[in-house]
């Protein structure tokens, strides 16, 4: 395999790298490339790896054999040039081939004099009063359907919806958007690639060019999640857990270094790199493109919810669906509807000692208030100036916790001055700038604002946020950390919920006493066993990192220490943490509290925590103990981070240290003592929480743009066990029948080029009848496989053992293991079990109480259609296309619920299943549902007569009939259940094409 070079990876805002085979495609006639780019009669991007401090122009500096070397290599340059032109040529149908609004085409000269940095559609030349008022979100809305009109996916009718925001932003009007690039992870990028894998299987079966299924956009897959605690408190762990992570994962890695070498446009980051969104806010993120001379503002959708983070950049950016996210890769405009726009007003300062997560807890806690779902937000105001990008980029992360579709932070100068400092070179800056002020993008706090038009609005005075931690089961329940010990003796009393674990008072104190490697030790409800500095939310921002290494260190100069059986972990988002945690010289007190550097990517943040010791866990588990995890991240949902944490709060990185040196939640740090120093002497939390100033002047002295340059120069380069990974040369992968990693899934088995059209629903049985706030997590875990799970049989029958178990998230690219997978969270809370919580339901006709899929598989056997009932909020939290994937591959018709979160409806509309809403004011119990009822769906059988968001008749078979809307959002969602889902739909569109 040829070494890598650290030339090609060079970065800067400038547009797409380009392949040799590429190079060959953009010197076809303009009408015949595919888009998007520019405009619909411009190049398709090739995967963008823009050089630092260079705009690139057309193809001349890619055609100098560089293809075939990033990652393992590409095999792009070795195809022939008529094969390479065909993937790039194609287009979905044939469209004019000139943009409608080429007329207010500008240059855009230098600041200095000399050549243009390029020409881009200019707003202000439209001369239309209403950009002005509209807000900078919807401007970049507005400057991709006027750059990609071209009267066929794109028509004048959709910019016109789009300048007319401010009328139409509240009567759901569908318009198409076409995002600049993808971002994947691996746990959801895997599926992605084996379904464009599987696509190319069906392209070739139906006797079509299975090379036509190629991204068109740049596409980054971040390898993060996979990382697993499995080492901690060990010089060793990065090392260690990184050994152990390959030889979980090697079949996956190899598939996905695969992809990188058979798709054109797909860039793979190693393993042991960093988090997704960290690189991609540090790295990966151009803010604006600059495309053969066409200048345009950067914008992705990414199969991960916290793509978000990016929106703190001034880049339009949120999550999708796993197939939504591949449509968009294959060229098709992503369907949405123009939202309504949040202002948020923010003024005032921080005070002393309060972090930027506290901030973003608090955020988010009045923004889920407000209602914010299916709609952007955007901040501004005075107090914009004294927040850091990196504090943007953690309000901007949690977009998904406070439900907004993006939280989104324009571009001033303080953006200009975090690319400055993250190595984006002078002349790069200073395109960017030109660009966004000379298209009305740019915001200059320096002049007096006008006042901003938004849908609704809300305002902070900065200096109102209090320290603060979100628990202990969900991210929006903010405690103050002065009422954190009272809230927490309120969570014992409750009963079990949300805000409850129901412990009787006489059991409360109760103290179980274990034996840890030998010496005797204690543990009580609320001691903590996990205190994890971890999440993109947090290891980006230097502040609340370096002020958790200044916590660590007056720590040890009092003699404080971690009781050695709490599983302390520091994971950062990218080698950038750890060089400047060197030169503060900060990191050997972390480590000599037990937060050595465990690894780079997600780990505890998504259920990675690893076992806790076994005496630990026994503990535990023998004495019903509500232990609880501290951690830096952005969710922590029960079951989610370990599956004996009942309780799992969110905080800074300095407060997890805290907290882990206290070594319990039950502790009023104002008056309680959180430990005692060397001399004997009580050390109260003030005594080691770093000032405002201290953590400032540390920053200053150690943060560099060196660090981040010298980083992503040796990112490039991978790692000897990703460089030695064997890929196959084929454009078709080679399916392995045995393997439990990489299956070949069902989608497209017998599927013909007639689509399938509407299903009735009859008579179907409710697998499922959920209450409030199932999240994705229910539906699609992402932690370990329960060794009494039905896959952990499918497993044990191919004889693996439970320790190669590994997780569902590992195993996301075998849809035996993810249908087996689909609802078997171990704290699922299913009506028809009474009480009982756990991964089972009942099968109706017989009473029989079996595994979810068992029951599934049972009814699909039979015969029988199944449908599922659910409360509000359905499908909350990470943007997993395996819990629309599931329930299909399980039978499940439709969903009827309360409400849905966007993504997860958006998904299961993808997958072909049903989203129903019920009215307003009812639900299941409410209308008299038991969930043994049979459920026919009148939808009509005239795919015509199909109307988004039209109501629709449920009768049942005991005589109840009530009236739900259909979720089904745009007309594009209606043309995927027509097909059968967005794939096949995606499929015959290519395959039809000559």
């Amino acid at each position: 395999m040829p070494p890598l070079t650290t030339s090609l990876l060079s970065r800067s805002a400038a547009g797409p790298r380009v392949t040799a085979a590429a190079a060959a495609a953009i010197s076809k006639p303009a009408a015949a490339v595919a888009e998007p780019g520019p405009s619909p009669s411009a190049p398709a991007p090739a995967h963008p790896l823009p050089s630092r401090g260079q705009t690139l122009r057309g193809a001349s500096p890619f055609a100098s054999g560089l293809a075939g070397r990033l990652f393992g290599g590409r095999r792009a340059a070795a195809r022939s040039s008529s094969s390479a032109t065909a993937i790039f040529e194609r287009r979905f149908a044939s469209a004019a081939t000139k943009n409608s609004y080429d007329e207010i085409l500008t240059s855009l000269a230098k600041p200095g004099g000399g050549a243009a940095f390029g020409k881009y559609y200019s707003l202000p030349a439209l001369a239309d009063p209403r950009i002005d008022r509209l807000p900078y979100s919807i401007r970049i809305l507005l400057e991709s359907a006027i750059r990609n009109c071209d009267d066929f996916q794109v028509t004048g009718k959709d910019v016109e919806k789009i300048l007319d925001w401010e009328n139409n932003s509240t009567k759901q009007v569908e318009i198409p958007f076409k995002p600049a690039r993808v971002l994947l992870q691996d746990f959801t990028g895997v599926p992605a690639v084996v379904d464009l894998a599987c696509m190319r299987d069906a392209m070739s079966k139906l006797g079509s060019d299975p090379n036509k299924i190629n991204p068109l956009v740049p596409v980054d897959l971040v390898i993060d999640h996979s990382v697993q605690v499995d080492v901690a408190r060990s010089e060793n762990a990065v090392q260690a857990n990184m050994e152990l992570e390959f030889s979980r994962n090697k079949e996956r890695f190899g598939f996905l270094k695969w992809g990188s070498t058979a798709f054109n446009n797909m860039l793979v980051v190693p393993p042991g790199s960093g988090i997704v969104h960290q690189v991609n806010l540090e790295y990966l993120a151009r803010v604006v493109f600059n495309n053969g001379g066409i200048l345009y503002p950067d914008s992705v959708v990414g199969t991960d919810s916290h793509t978000t983070m990016i929106d703190g950049l001034g880049v339009a950016g949120w999550g999708v669906g796993g197939i939504e996210a591949e449509a968009t890769m294959l060229g098709q405009p992503m369907s949405m509807v123009l939202p309504a726009v949040v202002g948020f007003k923010l003024s005032g300062k921080l005070r002393n000692g309060v972090t930027a997560t506290d901030l973003v807890l608090t955020v988010t806690q009045m923004l889920r208030k407000h209602g914010v779902v299916g709609k952007f937000v955007e901040f501004y105001g005075g107090g914009m100036g004294e927040l850091s990008l990196a504090d943007r980029a953690t309000i901007a992360n949690m977009s998904p916790e406070y439900g907004a579709t993006m939280g989104f932070f324009p571009v001033d100068a303080k953006t200009l001055e975090y690319l400055k400092l993250t190595g984006r070179s002078d002349e790069t800056v200073a395109m960017i700038e030109s660009y966004l002020r000379a298209n009305n993008m740019f915001v200059d706090y320096s002049q007096v604002q006008a006042d901003r038009v938004y849908s609704s609005y809300l305002e902070l005075d900065l200096d109102e946020v209090e320290p603060c931690l979100s628990g202990p089961k969900r991210p929006h329940d903010r405690v103050t950390l002065k009422n954190m010990k009272s809230d927490w003796l309120s969570c014992l009393d409750n009963d079990v919920g949300f805000k409850g674990f129901a412990v009787p008072k006489e059991s409360q104190g109760k103290v179980a006493d274990f034996s840890f490697k030998g010496t005797p030790a204690k543990i009580k409800h609320g001691d903590v066993v996990i205190a994890a500095i971890t999440s993109c939310t947090n290891t980006s921002n230097p502040n609340v990192m370096l002020g958790a290494a200044l916590v660590a260190k007056k720590a040890c100069d009092l003699g404080l220490e971690v009781k050695p059986w709490i599983k302390t972990s520091l994971a950062p988002g990218s080698g950038v943490v750890k060089k400047y945690l060197d030169k503060s010289g900060l990191q050997k007190y972390l480590n000599q509290l037990g937060f050595n550097i465990v690894g780079y990517g997600c780990t505890t943040c998504i259920g990675n925590s690893g076992d806790l010791d076994e005496s630990v866990a026994a503990a535990i588990s023998e004495n019903d103990v509500v232990a609880a995890a501290v951690l830096s991240g952005n969710r922590n949902f029960e079951g989610r981070v370990h599956a004996l944490t009942r309780a799992n709060y969110l905080a800074s990185p300095p407060l997890v240290v805290a907290y882990a040196l206290a070594g319990t939640v039950n502790i009023d740090f104002e008056k309680e003592p959180i430990g005692i120093s060397k001399d004997g002497k009580e050390v109260y939390f003030r005594d080691i929480w770093p000032t405002t100033d201290e953590i400032a002047e540390v920053v200053k002295s150690s943060v560099l743009p060196d660090m981040f340059k010298g980083t992503y120069e040796s990112i490039t380069k991978g790692n000897p066990m990703w460089n030695e990974l064997p890929v196959s040369a084929s454009t078709l992968y080679p399916w392995d029948p045995t393997s439990t990693y990489i299956h070949e899934p069902p989608y497209f088995k017998d599927m013909t080029m007639t689509p399938p059209g509407a299903r009735p629903v009859k008579d179907a049985y409710c697998l499922l009848n959920f209450g409030d706030s199932i999240t994705t997590d229910h539906i699609s875990p992402a932690g370990s496989i329960h060794p009494d799970s039905p896959a952990a049989k499918f497993l044990k029958e191919r004889n693996v053992e439970r320790k190669d178990f590994n997780s569902y998230g590992s195993r996301r690219g075998n849809d035996e293991i993810m249908a087996r997978g689909t609802f078997a969270n171990i704290r699922l809370v299913n009506k028809f079990l009474k009480g009982e919580v756990g991964a089972k339901t009942i099968h109706v006709p017989s009473g029989e109480k079996l595994a979810v899929f068992d029951a599934a598989m049972k009814y699909k056997n039979e015969g029988h259609d199944t449908i599922i009932l659910a409360g509000a909020e359905y499908g909350s939290g990470s943007s997993r296309d395996w819990a629309a994937k599931g329930p299909m591959l399980q039978g499940v018709k439709a969903v009827i619920a309360k409400s849905f979160e966007r993504i997860h409806r958006s998904n299961l509309a993808g997958m072909g299943i049903v989203p129903l809403c019920f009215k307003a004011g009812e639900d299941a119990d409410s209308l008299g549902l038991t969930g043994h009822e049979r459920y026919s769906i009148q939808l009509p059988t005239d795919v015509k007569e199909i109307k988004p968001g039209q109501d629709v008749t449920v009768t049942t078979d005991d005589g109840k009939s009530f009236t739900c809307t259909l979720r089904f959002d745009t007309e594009v969602e209606i043309a995927y259940y027509t097909h059968g889902g967005i794939l096949p739909y995606v499929i015959r569109k290519i395959a039809a094409e000559q």
